[in-house]
């Protein structure tokens, strides 16, 4: 009885081991299918060439994005003036619109990954504790999020950084944290419910019982066999949600309330560019075509991962 035992022990082991080289051989083949998707493809390189202008920006950027050159006041773009120093032209208080841009990217592209990553944190966690644990805590857990998704996002990100950006809070967090907390609490919800909805799939495959007869605890079925399992359509969603986190900043900034002036912000720049869109419409247009074109890269690479994680959707 016990060698019989044993042996079972021994062939569940060597099943899950079998398990995790079949894991990554299909992360290996979904690699080799992104990277036969064109579009995807141009997505990574444009999505990679502006996080580089966002790390080397004191280094690529031709004058301060602050400083204001009175003397070259709502100057037009190069090709109209001549004057290369400032090729996008400057804004209505002097300062060099190619620069502003260029540090811009920071601004976007941060917004692009810090609030992705609280998502995760934030919904992933809720999400695995309730589809794993079920029952009470399940209906506890997903009423808090149907609370969350039920009130507007805007409204909600409006109402909460309008509110603290000028208390010792919004100090604290420098403006940028404040955006980045209050992008999180309206877009947490929906991992939430897609990490339950793959956890409630997986908790009763045979592999599951299978690590679970060989002693595996809670802790580790979630984090070792469960969410390996489940990072595929997480990736997916990742890539569709940096579109709706990049838009929802330029929009607060648009408004007014998003990034704090001076510092550089796509959303800022087309509202003060929108006063003189006739005269210089490259204040408003430039930076309006790098949120369109990060939006749309994001995208591409979305449909791409999608595809590759799970060709059969293509079909």
């Amino acid at each position: 009885m016990a060698t019989t035992t044993v042996a079972r022990t021994r062939d569940e082991v060597a099943a899950l081991n079998i398990l995790a080289r079949k894991q990554r051989s299909l992360w290996l083949d979904a690699w080799e299918r992104l990277l036969k998707n064109k579009a995807a493809v141009l997505g990574m390189v444009i999505i990679l060439a502006f996080y580089l202008v966002a790390i080397f920006a004191p280094f690529i950027a031709p004058h301060d994005p602050n400083r204001q050159y009175y003397e070259h006041t709502q100057q037009k773009v190069a090709w109209e003036t001549g004057d290369w120093n400032f090729i996008l032209g400057t804004d209505v208080i002097g300062r060099d619109n190619l620069s502003r841009i260029i540090y811009g990217a920071r601004v976007s592209m941060t917004i692009g990954l810090v609030p992705i990553t609280l998502y995760l944190l934030i919904g992933g966690s809720i999400g695995m504790i309730a589809g794993f644990a079920g029952g009470h805590v399940d209906n506890i857990l997903m009423r808090i999020a149907d609370v969350f998704y039920a009130f507007p996002g805007l409204l909600f990100m409006i109402i909460m950084v309008a509110t603290f950006r000028d208390t010792p809070i919004g100090s604290l967090l420098s403006g940028l944290g404040l955006l980045f907390i209050a992008i999180a609490l309206v877009g947490w919800e929906g991992y939430a419910r897609l990490v339950r909805g793959q956890v409630l799939q997986i908790k009763e495959k045979e592999f599951i019982e299978a690590a679970r007869s060989i002693g595996a605890n809670s802790t580790r079925l979630m984090v070792r066999h469960i969410f390996p399992n489940i990072l595929a359509p997480i990736i997916v969603a990742c890539a569709f949600s940096v579109p709706g986190a990049i838009m929802a900043e330029a929009g607060l900034s648009f408004i007014g309330i998003g990034i704090r002036p001076p510092t550089a912000s796509w959303g800022a720049m087309i509202q003060t560019g929108l006063t003189s869109l006739y005269s210089q419409p490259a204040l408003a247009l430039a930076p309006a075509v790098c949120i369109a074109l990060v939006m749309l890269s994001f995208t591409f690479l979305g449909d791409g991962l999608r595809d590759a994680l799970d060709p059969r959707l293509k079909q």
